[in-house]
């Protein structure tokens, strides 16, 4: 077994590295744009007036990030060939992913917008698998050069895991198709020109087909926007919806009539392997920035390191990384070797415990930095305000276990035959 970083990967992160120092970090520093990571990032970064949505200064400077890093030959790096990217791994990303997190805060790597100088593009892959010709000519280049943006609606008021009983429908009438229910964190809809917003079409409650993905413009008359809903970390693009008797052609269907569950899971194992790798790469940043403090800050006559109190969090801070780093990349290299749902368990387990110890870690370099480590000139609080989010969006923690006890127990998976064979 080899586990040394392959060497086409390696020669991406000195590039990123090169471009970083080049490109970014000065544009990071121009004209105050450090306002937007320094203490004042949550204020310069929210336009608090406008229902806490995201400062359009902030959004034209993530703009601009993305655009030298496309122009770089950077940003498409995990999309197909076809679209101008590099056909990057699963590995690749992973690794890439811990690497630009791991530098901490910074224009480079803002995962608060899932903003990347290596882009992550969920939706690209939507387009590519299930969407029509002319969907593709309308959203596919745009949307990976931000000239376009298509909001995501399927979680609602009263449901979100349980997608499967969702209460918007649709119901058709000729060439038409009526919408009416409520989405609720539908993300993206500030600057969104399309929604899209998953419907029951047939079936009953519980079952997963009978759901159809429609693309609704956002201007449609009945399609209406309640609130933006602030959260724990600002500012917020998480709109609450409500569609009213809203009518689309039939051609606005995305994918297959009552197979829209397909659509919303196409790329789910890439987007829970790739935060799990964010979260071990600001997990090791964490721990570095509480060990250097550790060895410099002086109490009582001596560094605060040689306090076992101090190393002993962060010495298993610094094992559960280790561990989470080798299970994301051995199963992001499993990921490009076998079919997805024969490690959708790994996958599962890489997500809630590099989220975790993405949490874990902030919280104790606040501890281990003081009143210094809780206050905003630190970066921790606003780490851990963001990661927070991830155990429970994307599948929430408890989601994530039930998989992974599925599969253990051959309630699904590859056991899960075996299993019911057993049982006759």
């Amino acid at each position: 077994m080899d586990f040394t970083i392959p060497a086409d990967i390696q020669a991406k992160l000195d590039a990123l590295d090169a471009f970083i120092e080049k490109e970014i970090k000065p544009l990071e520093n121009e004209n105050d744009n450090i306002r937007f990571f320094d203490h004042r990032r949550e204020h310069s970064r929210t336009d608090w007036d406008n229902d806490g949505q995201p400062n359009a200064e902030w959004e034209e400077l993530l703009r601009e990030m993305r655009r030298r890093a496309d122009k770089a030959g950077h940003l498409r790096y995990a999309l197909p060939k076809e679209v101008g990217g590099d056909g990057g791994s699963n590995l690749g990303m992973a690794i890439i992913r811990e690497h630009l997190a791991k530098k901490g805060l910074g224009l480079h790597n803002d995962l608060q917008n899932e903003s990347s100088i290596v882009g992550n593009f969920p939706f690209v892959h939507m387009l590519m698998g299930f969407a029509s010709k002319e969907h593709k000519e309308q959203f596919l280049e745009p949307t990976i050069t931000g000239k376009a943006r298509v909001a995501f609606g399927l979680t609602e008021p009263a449901h979100g895991s349980d997608a499967t009983w969702m209460e918007t429908n649709a119901v058709r009438q000729g060439d038409d198709w009526i919408i009416n229910g409520e989405k609720m964190w539908n993300t993206g809809l500030h600057h969104a020109t399309h929604d899209m917003i998953y419907a029951r079409t047939s079936g009953k409650p519980g079952d997963a087909k009978g759901i159809t993905c429609f693309f609704v413009p956002t201007n449609s008359p009945g399609f209406k926007v309640e609130k933006f809903m602030w959260t724990f970390n600002m500012p917020t693009d998480h709109a609450h919806v409500t569609l009213r008797d809203v009518k689309v052609p039939h051609s606005s269907i995305f994918g297959e009539e009552g197979l829209g569950l397909q659509v919303a899971q196409t790329f789910l194992h890439e987007n829970r392997i790739r935060q799990a790798a964010s979260g071990v790469g600001v997990g090791q940043y964490c721990i570095n920035e509480s060990v250097e403090y550790a060895n410099n800050r002086i109490v009582f006559g001596k560094p605060i390191s040689a306090n076992q109190a101090i190393q002993w969090p962060l010495a298993e801070l610094q094992t559960e990384c280790e561990m989470v780093r080798w299970l994301v990349r051995k199963t992001a290299w499993e990921l490009d070797r076998h079919n997805h749902m024969e490690v959708s368990d790994a996958v599962s387990m890489c997500n809630y415990r590099g989220n975790r110890l993405a949490c874990n870690a902030a919280d104790q370099a606040m501890q281990t930095h003081g009143g210094m480590g809780y206050s905003r000139h630190k970066p921790f609080e606003h780490i851990y305000r963001h990661h927070r989010r991830y155990r429970i969006t994307e599948g929430s923690e408890e989601i994530q276990i039930r998989k992974v006890a599925g599969y253990l127990f051959g309630f699904q998976g590859p056991k899960k035959q075996a299993r019911l064979k057993a049982a006759e």
